[in-house]
């Protein structure tokens, strides 16, 4: 009963202060794209070619180079991680951190801190070790949180399925409509499979790392809260129009 007791109170005292992690990595996002290159607000990476030169040397430093990645080398192995924090332009970040605010806070909230820290990481490396495995004679550099981000998206569809989500549709002039949250992120996976298919080799969005993401995500909640109680209370969320 005392055991129980303080189960309770602890995570009332989590529930009190908020998705604490999701917060963190966005934060966490930010200063690491601000003090980059690619923010153009740092002065130390001068202008011109000069930061061209610096950012794509710092890319192929802190991102994933996937003809590089099974080299064996401890530094090739920890890209996939550095590779989290690191976004290619502003666009990219806004639109991975949209993303994750809205959907990081009920999954961290449901999965708890530390399960939910955890669970981020190893599925974003597995995302985008998945993508290089499969591109292994690029030389193309491999940066951002999607995957992880998309097994976010993942475990939200098994945990809260019900939960409402409001989206902007570019088609629908932007009008905001509400949607079972099972029905926008299956939407959102076609989608992908759909680019995934059409996309072609050479630099762009890494589509394969949205679905090894997603799958792994829901596969990984599927497997440690079946048999729970999921929420199916409706829940406010609201998804944007840009792709993580």
């Amino acid at each position: 009963m005392l055991c129980h007791m303080i189960v309770r109170w602890r995570a009332v005292r989590e529930a009190a202060r908020g998705p604490v992690v999701t917060h963190a990595l966005i934060a966490g996002c930010g200063v690491v794209f601000v003090l980059g290159p690619a923010s153009g607000l740092n002065p130390a990476y001068g202008t011109g070619d000069e930061l061209l030169d610096a950012g794509a040397a710092y890319f192929r430093r802190w991102g994933v180079v996937p003809d590089e990645l099974f080299t064996a080398t401890p530094r090739a192995w920890l890209t996939p991680l550095t590779a989290l924090f690191v976004h290619g332009n502003w666009l990219h970040l806004l639109g991975n951190m949209l993303f994750l605010y809205v959907f990081g806070a009920m999954a961290e909230e449901r999965m708890g801190r530390p399960a939910f820290i955890a669970f981020y990481v190893c599925t974003g490396y597995v995302a985008l070790a998945a993508y290089a495995a499969a591109n292994a004679g690029s030389a193309q550099t491999l940066v951002g949180a999607s995957g992880a981000i998309s097994a976010v998206l993942g475990a939200f569809l098994y945990l809260l399925p019900r939960a409402r989500v409001t989206s902007l549709f570019p088609f629908l002039f932007f009008l905001p409509l509400r949607f079972p949250a099972w029905l926008v992120l299956l939407f959102w996976f076609a989608l992908q499979w759909v680019a995934a298919h059409r996309a072609e080799s050479g630099p762009g969005v890494a589509y394969l790392a949205h679905l090894v993401g997603f799958s792994v995500g829901f596969l990984y909640a599927w497997a440690r809260y079946r048999g729970t109680t999921r929420v199916s209370r409706p829940a406010t969320a609201t998804e944007g129009d840009s792709q993580p």
